[in-house]
């Protein structure tokens, strides 16, 4: 075992939109010493985070990509990914949660468990990703990491456990106190870089050690060397540190930290909380797959000697080309040697090997395995695996959510155009989520993502970075078809031109299915469809779901069987039973009583109690299902259900509304039927477009 990677941790910082993320990060780089200076998100110096070093990240006061780096603190070496809090920009969270071995999950003390937050916790499930909590903005009115720590259990699920109180709250906040070492933590100095240890205020003792007893009995679950302490009354700080580590690893705790990062309060003991709770690489298993041996699972060691594996896990186009963050999960990736893409077959030889601090960059000579680094020149899309040659590993790629919103764009003049080209073209391999198309009918290039945020933001990059103004036309959004009802098919397929013609029946029915898009059985018997014809009317009747007869749309939900047909000796062949499929697709859709289904949101909206009514208003008008309205001191959370196509715009009515002061979050839900009404709508629509090309 290399005795260096037990000093590694890789973490990312998750959270809610404004939790307080990126300032966290700019406070552990100060006091790791990686940057002298600490600025501000949206701070007046213009300076802005370190991390958010995109213009367009300085100007809004969000993270739009994820950001790396690393510091050390304690001997230990920390690589820390700073994600993205939008749900517009949701894989770089998930591409991050990826490759990382613990994350922090940050919590604002007044808003608490929030919409983004449950997203995030739902992607950190998915790569069981042990994390620790951090109750940030203690010093805010209305702070209260209490009912927080209520929430972690209650609407997330999470065994939290306090691990500090706060001394003090709101404007008084002015320290914590270590429920472990049971001492009165204080942060002094103009950066709060002095900390000072004094004993607990006599007023704060019963408080403390009323909740390090619930410590103790929530850690003692794990650890039959705390039970035995407890009952001996010889409990060491050691003991509750092994035995609260042993359940985060195992995601059956979530030990809570406490502090204001803006205020510079709780970060070192955040620091050292990582050092001690987090899992280095070695202790979480990495599984990877044999494609030679019908894609059975690998255990993947860290051991250095042994052939490499390693992810790229996220792409981005630097100033000297392709940049492509990976991490190496065995072996070592060396500057110089020679390795092989998976996907693709193709063997490339590592130029430049470095690591990555926000937008610059150190060379180096190795990543190691347990570390993540960057390479520069390697042509690879995002999730492929690399390898040693002679070994045949895959790891699992991340998922990718679907884009649920669309745009028409068109560069401003003919100048342009092969700008434009160069710029989706990057932006689709950077982004997964990122979809480019072409409307066949009117030419129109179309982008697709996730939400008018995800777009806005890449049409105003490709004007600074590309310097192209482009046109935008009206968000599309996703509609899709399906069907309602089972309909039966019975189609032949005749065609005679002299010398041999087509022939082929298809017989059978479709019906509507809810769990998956499409799903196609054969039960034709006795040969009345020859067997090397099916796979071409399966094929056929796929290629039917790509524009649905009704308006043009995608197609999904629908089981196609087959269990008939006749074919003739000479005249039959894969092109007639394409065409015979096609028709009886045409047939049996006609008679299934389509429908348009359209994607409807979960949005939620956080607003000061007195705007509760308008807002409730605002939504219903938007065909908008309450769905709940909870009091949170100040602040009314309301969560609904919304048609996306209702949606555009909404940002500005609601601020309108509010006075500025609430926010919405909004991820896809679920795809519902549209109402009569907007379906004859969209119907008129189509109609109109179709003259208008013709």
């Amino acid at each position: 075992m290399n005795s260096k990677i037990l000093k590694v941790r890789n973490i990312g910082i998750s959270a809610h939109i404004d939790a307080g993320k990126t300032t966290l990060t700019e406070r552990i780089l100060y006091y790791t010493k990686r940057i002298r200076a600490i600025h501000d998100v949206k701070g007046k110096d213009g300076v802005g985070a370190t991390m958010d070093f995109m213009e367009l990240e300085k100007e809004r006061g969000i993270t739009i990509a994820s950001a790396a780096t690393y510091c050390k603190w304690r001997n230990h070496e920390i690589n820390i990914i700073d994600t993205p809090g939008h749900v517009d920009f949701t894989i770089e969270v998930e591409r991050s949660l990826r490759v990382l071995d613990g994350a922090i999950l940050v919590l604002c003390s007044v808003g608490g468990v929030q919409s983004q937050t449950i997203t995030v916790d739902h992607q950190m499930a998915r790569y069981k990703v042990p994390c620790i909590a951090f109750i940030n903005k203690c010093d805010r009115v209305g702070a209260d990491p209490f009912r927080v720590i209520k929430q972690l259990k209650n609407k997330l699920g999470h065994n939290a456990v306090a691990m500090q109180i706060p001394i003090g709250l709101e404007g008084n906040f002015s320290g914590i106190i270590d429920l472990v070492a049971m001492k009165a933590v204080y942060f002094e100095g103009d950066m709060g870089e002095d900390v000072r240890i004094e004993n607990i205020p006599e007023n704060l003792l019963p408080e403390a050690i009323q909740r390090r007893e619930e410590l103790i009995d929530s850690a003692s679950i794990f650890s039959d060397e705390l039970t035995e302490a407890a009952l001996e009354d010889k409990i060491t700080e050691d003991l509750i540190i092994s035995a609260v580590r042993k359940a985060a690893l195992l995601r059956k705790m979530t030990p809570v930290f406490i502090g204001s990062a803006y205020k510079n309060k709780g970060i070192q003991p955040l620091l050292n909380a990582v050092t001690k709770l987090l899992p280095c690489p070695s202790e979480i298993e990495n599984q990877a797959f044999d494609v030679d041996d019908d894609e059975s699972s690998v255990v993947l060691s860290n051991d250095l000697k042994k052939p490499l594996v390693a992810l790229a896990f996220k792409l981005e186009d630097g100033q000297y080309g392709q940049l492509t963050f990976i991490r190496v999960y065995q072996g070592t990736l060396a500057k110089g040697s020679s390795i092989l893409n998976v996907r693709t077959g193709k063997k490339v030889k590592v130029g430049r090997v470095t690591r990555i601090h926000a937008d610059q960059m150190e060379d180096i000579d190795i990543i190691p395995a347990g570390y993540i680094g960057a390479l520069f020149g390697i042509e690879c899309a995002s999730g492929d695996t690399f390898v040693s040659p002679g070994i045949n590993l895959t790891m699992t790629s991340m998922y990718v959510p679907n884009p649920v919103i669309s745009l028409a764009i068109a560069p401003k003049d003919n100048k342009s155009e092969a700008n434009v080209a160069k710029a989706l073209n990057r932006f689709t391999k950077e982004d997964p989520t990122f979809k480019i198309s072409t409307n066949q009918e009117t030419g129109e290039t179309i982008i697709s993502g996730m939400g008018e945020l995800h777009l806005e933001v890449y049409v105003e990059r490709m004007r600074r970075e590309y310097n192209v103004e482009v046109i935008t036309g009206m968000p599309r959004v996703a509609y899709r078809e399906t069907i309602s009802r089972r309909a039966e098919f019975n189609y032949t397929h005749k065609k005679q031109t002299g010398g041999a013609g087509q022939f082929g029946r298809v017989a059978g029915f479709m019906e509507p299915i809810t769990e998956e898009d499409f799903v196609f059985e054969s039960k034709v018997v006795g040969g009345a469809i020859p067997t090397q014809f099916i796979p071409s009317c399966e094929k056929s009747f796929k290629k039917c779901l790509e524009k649905g007869p009704l308006m043009e749309f995608p197609v999904v939900g629908i089981k196609v069987v087959i269990n008939d047909g006749s074919s003739h000796s000479v005249d039959s062949s894969d092109m007639a039973f394409k065409a015979a499929a096609r028709g009886a697709f045409l047939e049996g859709y006609a008679k299934a009583n389509p429908v348009i289904h359209e994607p409807i949101m979960r949005v939620v909206v956080e607003t000061p109690t007195e705007f509760q009514g308008v807002v409730m208003g605002s939504l219903n008008k938007r065909r908008g299902m309450i769905a709940s309205a909870q009091d949170e001191g100040r602040l009314c959370v309301i969560e609904a259900r919304v048609p996306l196509a209702d949606m555009f715009g909404y940002s500005t009515v609601l601020r309108s509304l509010t006075q500025g002061k609430a926010q919405f979050t909004m991820e896809f839900a679920a795809y519902k039927q549209v109402p009569q009404s907007i379906a004859e709508e969209l119907a008129k629509k189509a109609a109109e477009e179709k003259k208008s090309v013709a």
